[in-house]
């Protein structure tokens, strides 16, 4: 051990008495800093501007611009300049003949060398330390642990850098074909996690091969047990690459045996990998302080409940626009997005199915118009080179019916006991679906989930309508991710001409243009009795059928509708979210900061009484001037409205959303009243109005999870980050932004003179 320490100490000597390596830290240490100083000093304009910083651990230090995520994409540039030198140097001037007749072992020799390295390696983890310990001092509640596991994360790549620089300056005694073999060999190994990925045995060699992404999870905030493993193995690995290089230039012998050498080493590498690549053998540790990298507390509760076997199976459509989704070659990008839920069930199975159907996918329909499905599915395998199977659906059709998905991308979760539910592939920029479309399919699967039913028989709004006024997009639309069908909802169209059934939770009238018979209304009276929940939407000029149907609950439908005179049409009802939305659901909480509004077309004012033993709660409102009960003006496109207090006319603040709640046999009933039907209504959550930012979904994800009793959709929100401030202001940070720019390179400058004036005294 002493002579791996003499050694270490030579090199570094050697090291830091050469321009290179003070050269590769001042260049780091000025790179580092702009890049730091970059970064906080977007805090610190925020904070002067009074704004309160999210996660500014981080946000400062990891995401899109932090400096650790940064430095995980330049490292690669100084480590072979490092490297090309600490054993091409002794072969190219006979020095490694002098270290061959010493009594020192090739394992002490590459030891030695690569302690120093480490070292090295350690000056550069110190220039980011300044950075860290500055943040530390100054980010109010900064997320230590969080800090120490990036840091961890880009030593461990400096060390897996050197090893991989060690053995490629073991090969030459020319520098510049050492620094150019181990970007060579980085680049490969950025490489090597797209070769083979279509043949299942080979995947999985060349996946866990690849370096890209290691330390990423470290800079995210979470220890893998593999990519930790990774770290070890490769520079176990590459080191010992390097001694059996030094051993064949010490003591001659047989290639075959040399080879062989190689290979045990390469071999015992690749089986630890392996293994360790298993969901089994993998340990979390998700050091962030509000577990960034782990599955929420709602996420979490529902894989408690889940018990038994749980398969995904893809159907992959290779006729659809979404083929490319999940081929073989992208299968283990396409597992990792699972990563979070196997972390937690290990045993989850995954089979694809790739099959061929017509579906709507316009780019083939104008391209190959001509040809039929199997023509099609042809071309595309020649063009693609698609090596693996692709069956018509008529093979697969007994065992899944896919013509209501229209043959799209879709999952089939199934459970050991025989439950099953989809899981879709949604038309936005994200596509595929989050963690909540995950659980909520999960739970559908562990739980019995609240079923909606939409009434009919009375015009009302129907559940399946795709036209404007209709609630297919808020209801049945699967390609649409914030359907109720894919946040954890069944749904049921429903008669009031016979006793509601009891496993109906949630039932929705919208808009009702006959007046119930006195059978339904006997129904309906005894789902809300017995404590139905429910969504009552109604609309102006429906106030006598919404009155028959709200009187019981103590809110009546007055004469006329809300106007508002202004820029936009006057009878639009544009409402900001305020602290009683906020109040009332944590979705339109975001929506009150974001400052955005609900927007509701033609709406009816609604007045209400606590003597029904009702709770009432306003959610929104109109506002308490300019806004009026409008009940002469009929056409508000052509004609201009007026207040007219001699016809009833008053304003005033009207309610438009009214929260109903009561206990009802232990359990609490709601009731969500509103006095227009189209906030919700496909034409109006697609609607893009100039200069109106509406949220109209936020009430409806609110509205849902409040009358499901916060069963769904799935909630996804984690502890805040109480790191939302800094302590240092504008003047403290003049000082700094200079000394991190340019008073640590110069400082570091200074340090490289004076060593190499007293090196020239001696």
């Amino acid at each position: 051990m002493k002579t791996i320490f003499n050694i270490a100490k030579t090199e570094l000597q050697v090291m830091f008495y050469s321009p290179v390596a003070w050269l590769i830290l001042i260049i780091f240490t000025f790179q580092t800093g702009m890049t730091f100083s970059d970064s906080f000093e977007g805090l610190i304009r925020l904070g002067v501007m009074k704004i309160p910083l999210n996660s500014a651990t981080i946000n400062t230090y990891a995401g899109w611009g932090g400096i650790f995520t940064k430095v995980q994409a330049y490292l690669y540039l100084y480590i072979p300049l490092l490297t090309m030198s600490i054993m091409s140097r002794e072969l190219g001037s006979g020095s490694i003949k002098l270290l061959y007749s010493s009594p020192i072992t090739n394992a002490q020799i590459i030891l030695g060398k690569y302690l120093s390295l480490m070292i090295f390696g350690l000056a550069l983890m110190g220039v980011l330390a300044v950075f860290a310990v500055f943040g530390i001092i100054t980010i109010d509640h900064v997320d230590i642990p969080f800090l120490l596991t990036a840091m961890l994360g880009l030593y461990l790549l400096t060390c897996a850098y050197a090893a991989i620089g060690l053995f490629m300056s073991s090969l030459t005694s020319y520098n510049v074909v050492a620094a150019l073999g181990t970007v060579t060999i980085l680049a490969l190994m950025g490489y090597v996690k797209n070769v083979g990925q279509d043949i299942e045995f080979v995947r999985d060699i060349t996946y866990w091969l690849a370096i890209t992404g290691r330390s990423g999870t470290f800079v995210a905030g979470i220890i893998n047990s593999e990519n930790l493993l990774y770290f070890f193995v490769v520079i176990a690995l590459f080191l010992g690459f390097t001694i059996i290089k030094l051993q064949a230039g010490r003591q001659k012998s047989k290639w075959t045996i040399t080879f062989s050498k190689y290979a045990i080493v390469f071999s015992v590498a690749m089986l630890l990998g392996y293994f360790s690549s298993k969901p089994y053998m993998k340990i979390y540790y998700d050091a962030t302080r509000t577990k960034e990298n782990t599955l929420t507390k709602s996420s979490l509760e529902v894989m408690d409940k889940l018990k038994g076997g749980l398969s995904i199976h893809t159907y992959s459509n290779m006729l659809d626009a979404s083929a490319y989704t999940a081929v073989p070659s992208a299968y283990k990008d396409d597992v990792s997005r699972f990563e979070k839920y196997i972390r937690f069930k290990p045993d989850i199975k995954m089979d694809y199915t790739y099959y061929y159907h017509k579906a709507d996918n316009p780019v083939l329909e104008r391209m190959y118009a001509k040809l039929s499905d199997v023509q099609r599915i042809d071309t595309l395998k020649k063009l693609n080179k698609w090596n693996f199977d692709i069956v018509p659906y008529t093979e697969i059709s007994s065992k899944v019916n896919l013509e209501p998905e229209n043959y799209r991308f879709v999952r089939v979760l199934e459970l050991d006991n025989g439950r099953k539910t989809f899981l879709r592939y949604f038309d936005d920029q994200q596509r595929l679906p989050s963690e909540a479309e995950i659980t909520a399919a999960i739970k559908r699967m562990v739980m019995k989930l609240p079923v909606v039913g939409f009434v009919k028989g009375h015009g009302e709004r129907a559940s399946s309508g795709e036209q404007d006024r209709g609630y297919n997009m808020v209801a049945s639309e699967k390609t649409f991710r914030y359907a109720l069908i894919n946040q954890g909802f069944d749904f049921t169209d429903l008669t009031l001409d016979k006793q509601v059934p009891d496993s109906i939770r949630i039932m929705v009238i919208a808009e009702p243009k006959q007046v119930l018979t006195a059978a339904e209304q006997k129904n309906l009276d005894q789902y809300i009795a017995r404590g139905g929940n429910m969504v009552i939407a109604g609309e102006p000029g429906r106030q006598a059928e919404m009155n028959a149907i709200t009187g019981q609950l103590g809110v009546h439908f007055l004469p006329g509708r809300l106007v508002k005179p202004g820029t936009l049409q006057s009878d639009l009802m544009v409402m900001k979210a305020g602290q009683a939305a906020a109040d009332f659901s944590f979705y339109l909480q975001m929506m009150k900061k974001m400052e955005m509004v609900l927007t509701m077309p033609a709406t009816a004012p609604m007045a209400y009484t606590k003597d029904k033993g009702f709770e009432v709660k306003t959610v929104f409102y109109t506002d308490s001037i300019g806004s009026w009960n409008e009940v002469e003006t009929t056409n508000f496109v052509d004609d201009s409205v007026k207040l007219n207090p001699a016809a009833g006319e008053v304003e005033k603040s009207y309610p438009t959303v009214l929260a109903l709640s009561r206990k009802v046999k232990g359990k609490e009933q709601k009731i969500i009243v509103t006095g227009d039907a189209d906030w919700m209504s496909n034409a109006e959550l697609g609607m893009n109005r100039n200069g109106v930012q509406a949220s109209n979904f936020s009430l409806v994800a609110g509205t849902f999870f409040w009358l499901s009793d916060g069963e769904v959709p799935i909630d996804m929100r984690r502890d805040p980050a109480p790191d939302t401030s800094i302590s240092i202001g504008e003047k403290g940070w003049v000082f700094f932004g200079i000394f991190f720019k340019w008073g640590m390179p110069a400082l570091l400058i200074a340090i490289s003179l004076i060593i190499w004036i007293r090196r020239r005294g001696r």
